[in-house]
């Protein structure tokens, strides 16, 4: 799982595979989660992440059974 933030475009993604994006899905306005050839989740974009999630940029997160994000 990667996590990337760029301040340029205030996008906040999380990719969970590098598989090819075939497919994206506006959950709502500014969520998009993009899916595989199979339907798998890819990616999620968060749009204007800074005013959805907040102001502090570390991450911390833990592949297994909790997943935890303090963005």
């Amino acid at each position: 799982m990667k996590v990337a933030y760029d301040a340029e475009v205030d996008t906040l993604w999380i990719s969970f595979s590098e598989a090819p994006i075939v497919d994206s899905d506006e959950a709502e306005v500014g969520i998009i989660f993009d899916y595989d050839a199979e339907g798998h989740i890819v990616q999620i974009e968060i749009l204007q992440a800074s005013k959805r999630i907040g102001k502090t940029y570390a991450a911390k997160y833990n592949v297994g059974w909790e997943v935890t994000a303090n963005l």
